[in-house]
């Protein structure tokens, strides 16, 4: 862009890691003699960095249709000023494709396929200096068979003008254009020209023989300028109003029909919105009770769960608090049964013991008449004696 438009525009160089597509205009104001030129660059930050490219080209699509929008609510305002209206509508894509000789990528197939029907698709060869003569032709070729098979419909120089019509038909047979970008001026012999230098050499950029870049800002800048304006409101501006204002109801009247009616479309239009939003509401309400009974089974649900478990636990306890009763009779009979026999015991050993205290009096009363009874038999036998 830098080398287009021979200005040096300030943008900060984005990084490959982005998690996603990002958009970044940037709107200056030209001068070059009389001629002034308000220019809008967009910059795609992180386009095909990502692993998955799925969605690549969304952002790039909700900017464009963005655009259209605003100039189509300008347009419907009641008190109009398109004559100074800042067009924010884009009106040339300049996709670049990797010369790596291979041709094109899916992405770059599934994006162009995309964006044909919303702007002006031109493609390009960036770098071409990489690539030697023969292979950049092979390319051409290549990438063309594939747009055309792909069905990509590219924007093509228009032929119907007579006094453009020998040029742009030259170069749409050089389509896609092989560019060379450089700012830096290189001495090639007794003048200064833009150029890229190498150690074996150097490549001019305004030179035809090197690269097309001399085509490309010929087509773009000085021949075809108007037409890119024209196309893009006319073809890609009218199919997204067309398609804006069938959405919205409006449709065109024919010869034999009834004449158009603003005020019947809008009422038409409003009666079928409220006609769906009272559906919407219904179908919201219907959902609500569906989602309020669904909650109230569930909860009956869980609350018998809950009731046989609270009915389980009271058996359980009801069977462990008899466990414990009979338990608790069984040991105050042992207990009693220990007490009548401690009563026992303790009777027993006061019988015991008296019986122990009497026995020494009967020992003493033996005695005695132990020792009497040799007296008597001593008196007996003396008197036997005598």
């Amino acid at each position: 862009m830098n080398t287009l438009f021979n200005t040096t525009f300030e943008s900060d160089e984005a990084s490959h890691y982005q998690n996603e597509v990002h958009l970044q205009p940037q709107t200056y104001e030209l001068q070059e003699s009389n001629v002034n030129l308000k220019l809008t660059v967009v910059h795609t930050v992180g386009f095909g960095d990502q692993i998955n490219k799925e969605e690549s080209f969304k952002p790039i699509l909700d900017y464009i249709d963005a655009q259209f929008e605003r100039y189509l609510q300008e347009e419907l305002k009641i008190k109009r000023s398109l004559f100074n209206y800042h067009d924010s509508r884009i009106h040339i894509c300049l996709y670049f494709i990797a010369p790596t000789g291979h041709s094109l990528k899916s992405l770059d197939l599934v994006t162009m396929k995309k964006l044909d029907s919303k702007v002006n698709v031109v493609p390009i060869i960036a770098k071409a200096d990489t690539v030697s003569k023969s292979e950049l032709h092979k390319l051409k070729i290549k990438i063309m068979s594939e747009l055309v098979s792909n069905g990509v419909q590219i924007y093509q120089f228009p032929t119907e003008d007579e006094a453009v019509t020998e040029i742009n038909a030259s170069m749409n047979a050089h389509l896609p254009f092989a560019v060379v970008g450089s700012l830096e001026e290189v001495k090639v012999g007794n003048k200064m020209v833009r150029a890229r230098l190498y150690p074996w050499g150097s490549v001019q950029v305004e030179n035809e023989n090197h690269c097309d870049f001399v085509k490309l800002r010929e087509m773009l800048l000085r021949v075809n300028m108007d037409d890119l304006r024209d196309q893009t409101h006319d073809r890609h501006y009218e199919l997204y109003r067309r398609c804006k204002l069938e959405e919205m109801g409006f449709k065109d009247s024919d010869s034999d029909s009834k004449s158009f009616s603003l005020q019947e479309t809008y009422e038409a239009k409003r009666k079928e919105f409220l006609v769906e939003l009272q559906r919407k509401e219904e179908d919201m309400r219907q959902m609500f009770v569906n989602k309020v009974k669904e909650t109230e089974a569930e909860l009956k649900e869980k609350e018998k769960v809950l009731h046989d478990r609270f009915e389980q636990l009271k058996r359980l306890h009801q069977d462990e608090k008899r466990n414990l009763e009979e338990k608790k009779r069984e040991l105050e009979e042992e207990m009693n049964a220990f007490n009548r026999r401690k009563v026992a015991a303790e009777t027993l050993m006061g019988h015991g013991l008296q019986g122990c205290s009497q026995q020494p009096f009967k020992k003493d009363k033996d005695k005695k008449n132990f020792f009497s009874l040799p007296s008597a038999c001593s008196l007996t036998s003396g008197r036997n004696l005598n």
